[in-house]
């Protein structure tokens, strides 16, 4: 796996010359090993007794059985490697014991082809890296009047559910994580996670909401990737991403998101009284390491947590594993799920090109980011009456008044300051303030601004050290795609964003500013003002796909084919979303040092879902993690608030952007509805055994390296992947005709439900029975059969619908290509 360079090239250099050859070539590796690990051991081991658990059963993690057990493990790792190589020639990381059984070691790769050729050793994985994948949702998704009311109120909702979060830490002292405004947080026996001490403040990081908090970052400082006085040794978030997260899923209520002195309105989690258990293994400038993610979510397992949320996926398909379902990453999850761990993860930011997923296991909710109803627009008033909109989340210039407008260029101190880029406006010191005091300074949106190394933010601090009354930014080429989210500021300012418009403004600034022989500006009569973009307008078109959101179809290996199980699952809040920041977090240029931040991306969405399960986890303690799972899918939305069906954006032939009407592969089963998902009807439940059988049924994958990560042998009863009981059916080979089957429980009242079902006309669909009564508890099989009636080379998308005499609806989508036999 390729480390992150280091800043000096030079000085890379002298490490190769000064450090010993090892220590150099040394890369970190994920080793399984033979024996169960705790989750799944049957006993049989001299002296130890058995400490498995059934499907979704948690673990008993403080018994002398578990712990005895778990020592011997760490002692066979620690054995083995020392039986084969000298002291001092590697590293061993951690030693993975609760969900699989193995050990990262950082070595080099002679001894890991060693290891790769030792008896008792299963899998050697080299490390790859992991990525972040980067609030008025509330009530856009009615949890204030439609949900907490029924958990008993928002100061209820999510009492005693522990969500925990792999990410980039958490900044405790940020209100949304305060315990002192609250009923007090009582006692969590059952949670038996840590609490690390900071530092530097001796303080610990927890305070009864915060419930845990640790860091991982052993792969990491092995590979020369951290540095402590910015990564920080501690679960402190020094990123601002993971705080963010946290607060989205788990925040307090009502918290006043103030900037700039203007309030942007009262933040929320989505489950405000659960408790928060932090697995810091995401660092600021290179992402994580495999090694340290499966560490973190191995010991937020063991410690009890009920839901986990990650914003995390791989940069790149794993070297060695050909099947996506069995990376070591996905491979923990599934132990995390079989210990009773609901697991929402994003689906990654690389829309909105297909196969684009970096989620792709049944057991896993994966999440699509959606567009909310808020919008933020802004707009210039010309001289010459032109009204030019853009972008600006700021206030006002003064109403009634215009002012001059001057461009950073023609008010520089001197020539010599080109090399700055001064029309970027980022350094107040280059140019003139007896020159831009009380006017409006013009600047340049250029490519410093896409890379990180120029802020809006910073333009409006050089505004206001030069006593400008605003700023303009002006975009005058745009790369294809380029994305462009509101910035608060504190003084007028605007981002014109469309290029036609900027030249507008440019023309109007040159032929209204005379200019002597040389170029110099003779006098400045380019007048303007700027309008109030501190309000959102709401829209009906609501909710959207959002474009960087990744989509389907989902793949079962590196060589891209396509599997027969849709992703994503659900689509959820995660475009300009405000929660809590960290002041030290440097992840986002335009909000260092701020309290609050309002961000996009996949990271976003999947919060949500974490803490609507924790909603779901309190009111229904028994359900599985695919119950959890089954009742948000089968209880979604394909509709906008318009009442037309959800649209996408994507790209046009000429990569400006459009709408087209979305698909499961876009959304998977439809938007998050909490207020139906808390009374579903029926669900489709499933658990570990047939999590193997769609491994063991899924063509193409190596017996071997399933019986590596499961330790079971293979069954074959479920005949086709697509036979697993999912709430959304997909067969991506349609050859002729084929029949799958559903199994649905009742969790409601007995019911009478009436089966329907549509299709594209390229395939034809039939369901049996057409109605089944259930009683409470109760569970009834039903057989869908697709057939391919035409050849079309493109997937055809449909539905299933049972409609309940009580008034409950579970709908699921059906997704296949057909091809002739």
């Amino acid at each position: 796996m390729k480390l992150v360079e280091l800043v000096f090239p030079a000085m890379a250099v002298v490490l190769v010359l000064l450090g010993l050859v090892v220590t150099v070539k040394a890369e970190i590796y994920i080793v399984t090993v033979e024996g169960e690990p705790i989750i799944s051991y049957k006993g049989g081991e001299n002296g130890f007794e058995a400490t498995a658990v059934e499907s979704d059963e948690k673990l008993d993690t403080t018994s002398e059985l578990v712990t005895s057990y778990a020592s011997h493990l760490e002692k066979k790792h620690d054995m083995l490697l020392g039986m084969l190589f000298e002291r001092g020639s590697y590293k061993k990381l951690y030693s993975y014991k609760h969900l699989i059984n193995g050990f990262s070691v950082h070595l080099s790769p002679e001894q890991a082809e060693t290891l790769r050729h030792t008896p008792g050793v299963k899998s050697v994985e080299r490390d790859w890296k992991v990525r972040r994948l980067t609030t008025h949702t509330p009530q856009f998704l009615g949890l204030p009047t439609g949900v907490w009311p029924t958990g008993g109120g928002f100061d209820r909702a999510g009492e005693d559910i522990v969500i925990g979060f792999v990410d980039s830490g958490i900044y405790p002292h940020h209100p949304s994580f305060a315990a002192h405004h609250t009923d007090p947080y009582g006692p969590l026996p059952r949670y038996r996670g840590k609490c690390e001490i900071d530092p530097d403040t001796k303080r610990d990081f927890c305070n009864g909401k915060i419930i845990g908090a640790q860091h991982f970052a052993e792969a990491a400082k092995a590979a020369g990737a951290f540095n402590p006085a910015i990564d920080f040794a501690s679960p402190l978030d020094g990123d601002g991403h993971g705080s963010h997260t946290a607060a989205i899923a788990a925040g307090n209520n009502g918290i006043p998101v103030r900037m700039h002195g203007h309030e942007f309105g009262k933040a929320s989690g989505m489950a405000p009284r659960a408790r928060i258990a932090v697995y810091k293994a995401l660092y600021r400038l290179f992402g994580g390491f495999v090694a340290d993610v499966v560490a973190a979510i191995d010991q937020a397992v063991h410690d009890g947590v009920d839901i986990l949320s990650l914003s995390v996926g791989p940069n790149s398909p794993p070297a060695t594993t050909k099947t996506t379902f069995l990376n070591p990453f996905d491979a923990t999850l599934l132990a995390a799920v079989k210990a009773g761990v609901f697991v929402a993860q994003a689906g990654g930011n690389g829309g909105p090109f297909p196969k684009t997923l970096v989620s792709y296991s049944p057991w896993i909710a994966t999440v699509a980011a959606a567009i909310d109803d808020r919008r933020y627009k802004n707009h210039l008033i010309l001289g010459n009456g032109k009204i030019l909109a853009g972008l600006g989340l700021s206030p006002s210039t003064h109403a009634n008044q215009t002012y001059t407008m001057v461009a950073a260029n023609d008010v520089l101190l001197d020539s010599s300051v080109m090399k700055y880029s001064p029309s970027d406006c980022q350094r107040p010191e280059v140019l003139n303030k007896n020159l831009v005091e009380g006017n409006i300074l013009l600047c340049g949106y250029s490519f410093n601004f896409v890379v990180g190394t120029a802020s809006i933010k910073k333009v409006s601090e050089t505004a206001k050290a030069l006593g400008a009354v605003g700023f303009v930014l002006a975009v005058e080429s745009v790369s294809p795609g380029t994305k462009f989210d509101p910035v608060p500021v504190g003084v007028p300012g605007i981002v014109i964003t469309d290029v036609s418009k900027s030249m507008d403004l440019i023309d109007y600034y040159n032929v209204s500013t005379p200019r002597d022989w040389t170029g110099r500006v003779k006098s400045f009569k380019a007048i303007g003002s700027i309008g109030d973009g501190l309000m959102p307008i709401l829209h009906k078109s609501a909710p959207q796909v959002a474009l960087f959101s990744a989509r389907g179809p989902n793949i079962k290996d590196f060589s891209f084919q396509d599997a027969d199980l849709l992703k994503p699952d659900i689509l959820a809040p995660g475009s300009l979303i405000w929660a809590a920041w960290s002041p030290n977090g440097t992840d986002e240029p335009n909000y260092c040092g701020e309290g609050f931040a309002m961000i996009s991306g996949t990271s976003m969405a999947a919060p949500h879902i974490a803490g609507i399960a924790a909603l779901l986890k309190q009111k229904h303690p028994h359900w599985s993690p695919a119950a959890i799972k089954s009742a948000l899918m089968t209880t979604t939305t394909k509709l906008d608030r318009a009442g037309r069906p959800l649209q996408a954006q994507q790209y046009s032939e000429t990569e400006a952007l459009k709408l087209v009407t979305a698909t499961p592969f876009d959304y998977g089963s439809g938007h998050v509805n909490p207020r139906a998902a808390l009374d579903p009807g029926l669900i489709f439940d499933a658990g570990y055994e047939d999590y193997l059988g769609f491994l063991c049924t899924t063509p193409g994958i190596d017996i071997h390296e399933i019986r590596n990560y499961t330790n079971k042998p293979c069954n074959n009863t479920m005949g086709h992947p697509s036979n697993l009981n999912t709430p959304s059916i997909t067969v991506s080979h349609l050859v002729g005709s084929q029949t799958v089957t559903r199994t649905v429980t009742n969790v409601a009242e007995e019911e009478t439900y009436v089966i329907t079902a549509r299709m594209q006309p390229a395939i034809a669909i039939e369901t049996n029975p057409s109605a089944m009564t259930l009683k409470p508890g109760a569970s009834r099989k039903f057989s869908v059969t697709l057939t391919t009636r035409r050849v079309t080379g493109t997937y055809s998308f449909g539905e299933i619908t049972m409609k309940g005499s009580r008034g409950h609806k579970v709908v699921i989508p059906v997704v296949a290509m057909g091809y002739w036999r």
